[in-house]
């Protein structure tokens, strides 16, 4: 008897009822890492960076160039004015990297004219008569004949004519092989690089399009019919209180109209 009252007590199971499983410390899922946005100068010092690398890439991997001048100066003879020897000296300056010049110039550089209109350059002064002619090579030495060339051309091209303008040109210094090289070293197109990219950064924080400002709170926006509605009544009133056109007015009702 007491087997079947202790069978009766127990409560039947619930077949759709699924079993319990116990926690397992290696299923549950890991909280989610938050990650903080970055602050809004973010592009600042990136682009900063990049340049920064970017310019020491450049002066690194960039072979170095040199560069040679060779002073060539006007002299006007007895019969000439210095003042148009100074003339002669900016016209010269002009066809010095001329086609004509530079092929006078290509056999002794050593290169074609199309080269060496390239790697010359010719200057002058307003208050000097003499022309500096520069080379640029890669090499130290291939730069000063290249200086050496165009200036020798170009003295021989134009004493042909002095018995006609009145002013020859002379060698006045000839061109060496330089030492240092005449290009920005890595340091220095490093720091261009850095300040290149802080001023790309910079402006685009300038120009960036600004976020939308969230409304106040507490703040509630008058409501435009129950407010108005009173104020047009009372208007209206008065209005209707003013005497027609060629009415008289009396006191009372000019007090009631102020």
């Amino acid at each position: 008897m007491s087997d079947t009252a202790a069978k009766k007590s127990e409560k039947p199971e619930n077949p759709d009822r699924k079993p319990e499983r116990k926690g397992d410390h290696r299923s549950g899922k890991r909280p989610r890492r938050r990650f903080t946005r970055p602050p809004v100068w973010w592009p600042l010092p990136a682009c900063a960076v990049l340049g920064l690398a970017a310019g020491g890439a450049y002066g690194v991997l960039k072979a170095p160039e040199y560069a040679a001048t060779s002073y060539v100066v006007a002299v006007p003879d007895d019969t000439t004015e210095p003042a148009t020897a100074l003339g002669f000296a900016q016209a010269y300056a002009r066809i010095a990297t001329s086609s004509s010049t530079l092929a006078y110039a290509q056999p002794r550089a050593g290169l074609t004219a199309r080269q060496l209109r390239t790697q010359v350059r010719a200057e002058t002064s307003p208050e000097s008569p003499m022309i500096a002619i520069t080379g640029t090579s890669k090499s130290p030495a291939e730069a000063a004949d290249i200086a050496n060339a165009v200036a020798d051309a170009l003295s021989l091209s134009s004493n042909q004519a002095a018995k006609n303008t009145g002013v020859q040109l002379l060698l006045f210094n000839q061109a060496v092989a330089p030492t240092d090289p005449a290009s920005p070293s890595a340091a220095i197109s490093g720091a261009v690089g850095l300040c290149a990219g802080g001023l790309l950064g910079g402006l685009w924080l300038l120009a960036r399009p600004g976020r939308a400002r969230r409304p106040e709170e507490g703040v509630a926006a008058p409501a435009a019919g129950p407010v108005a509605e009173p104020v047009a009544e009372r208007v209206a009133e008065e209005y209707a209180t003013l005497p027609a056109q060629g009415e008289p007015v009396s006191a009372k009702e000019k007090e009631s109209v102020r």
